[in-house]
């Protein structure tokens, strides 16, 4: 079949197949009582296979994968981002180094640290709250994700790493292979930036100098204006995202092993760090984790390649104003179990004090340690503002009404949720009254 269909391919249209079909028999035969129905099924058999061969072509040539809209319904967690990635085709807890290089980065249109604003993603839509993986295939360009808030996160992560250390930046230095992994997105950080933000960074012979803070990076011997730290830290002054890098074991699980988790809002690195991924999450009472979500993620975390990136996108929602550590739900600094959680947040807290967090988070694989990289960005504004905008507090409110009793348990709906929904539904009276 696989012959034919190639010579089907070689050899022209219909009307070429037809001509040489006559042209091969003496014609005379051809029109013989008993050879023409066996000359005309012979045809339309040819005829067939070679419409369904163009046929199959042309839909080839057109069809070409999408982006999904983090808003838009994905139907389960096989999203096509996950099922395009290939078996791994090795041991647990090995990995042979891939000779995958980063496609150059072009310089972002126009960026500015003043003037760029952050991307507003809105990661809710209407009708019922679906609990998937949500994966989507990202663009190498858009890897780090800068805006005009970056100074404000840079102060908050300085302040942090003073503060608390390796109680948020923290690489496992006992194993050679997550110390490598932990060097190697410091070194792609630092071919990257330069590249996508040259108005910011600049690459030189030891790594990169960020030219808005004064700070210069030293790759090869990992310090920071002479000063040497933990890879992570590096890593955690470059960017306005939280790392978290996970590295297989034999036992095929990944876990936790090299992180910098600054601005989280509401999990600690020290909690989480040397966790396999499924504790993580069922650590955490992550909602519909074990019925919906593990056995995709173990699968994808198995499969991503390091030529495939992939982004996600979540949202929360928190009842004061502080980036790095929501005190609403608690102590940062308790130690007894049971002491922090929503429970401990103020119930129906004035409208004022809701503010909308988002997630961005980006998965690749470093193709030299084979770590897998999650980079988590945070955007952080009040809910007041973000309701002013066309057609949000609609659908906002709606998607807060979908959760499930599971979910509303893990975002603390009940201690927000009667203040919320009243405000959004006032505001999207009015944009209705005013013919949106």
């Amino acid at each position: 079949m696989e012959s034919a269909t190639q010579w089907i391919r070689d050899h022209g249209d219909v009307g070429r197949l037809r001509d040489d079909f006559a042209e091969s028999f003496a014609w005379e035969k051809i029109m013989s009582v008993k050879a023409v129905p066996y000359a005309l099924l012979a045809l339309a058999a040819v005829a067939l296979l070679v419409k369904y061969i163009n046929d199959k072509s042309k839909r080839l040539r057109t069809s070409r994968p999408r982006t999904p809209d983090p808003e838009k319904k994905a139907t389960d967690v096989n999203t096509f981002a996950e099922k395009r990635m290939k078996p791994a085709e090795r041991a647990p807890g090995t990995w042979e180094p891939s000779s995958f290089k980063r496609p150059t980065a072009p310089p972002y249109p126009d960026w500015s640290v003043t003037d760029t604003k952050p991307h507003p993603y809105r990661p809710f839509r209407h009708g019922p709250y679906h609990i998937t993986m949500g994966l989507r295939t990202m663009q190498w360009d858009d890897w780090i994700e800068l805006d005009n808030q970056y100074l404000r996160f840079h102060d908050d992560k300085k302040r942090r790493i003073a503060e608390r250390g390796s109680k948020c930046c923290k690489t496992d230095a006992s194993d050679p292979r997550v110390w490598d992994g932990a060097v190697e997105l410091l070194e792609e950080l630092a071919a990257y930036l330069p590249e996508r933000y040259p108005s910011m960074f600049t690459k030189t012979a030891a790594g990169v100098d960020n030219t808005v803070t004064n700070e210069s990076f030293d790759v090869k011997n990992l310090t920071m204006n002479g000063n040497v730290e933990d890879p992570m830290q590096l890593c955690a002054r470059l960017t306005q995202d939280d790392l978290a890098v996970m590295f297989e074991k034999e036992d095929g699980q990944y876990y936790l092993l090299a992180g910098a988790v600054l601005l989280a809002g509401f999990w600690r690195l020290e909690d989480k760090f040397g966790m396999p991924l499924s504790e993580i999450h069922t650590s955490g009472d992550v909602p519909g984790f074990k019925q919906k979500l593990e056995k995709g993620m173990m699968n994808f975390f198995k499969r991503v390649q390091p030529e495939k990136p992939v982004l996600r996108n979540n949202y929360f929602l928190q009842v004061d104003d502080e980036l790095a550590w929501s005190s609403s739900i608690g102590s940062e600094d308790s130690t007894v179990e049971g002491e922090v959680g929503w429970f401990s947040a103020e119930k129906n807290r004035a409208i004022e004090h809701h503010w909308f967090r988002s997630e961005r988070q980006s998965l690749r694989r470093l193709p030299r340690s084979g770590g897998v990289v999650f980079t988590i960005r945070t955007y952080f504004m009040p809910i007041t503002e973000i309701a002013e905008e066309d057609y949000v507090p609609g659908r906002l409110a709606e998607a807060v009404r979908s959760w499930g009793a599971d979910v509303a348990k893990y975002k603390g709906r009940e201690r927000y949720g009667d203040v919320l929904v009243e405000y959004l539904d006032g505001k999207h009276a009015e944009q209705v009254a005013r013919g949106l």
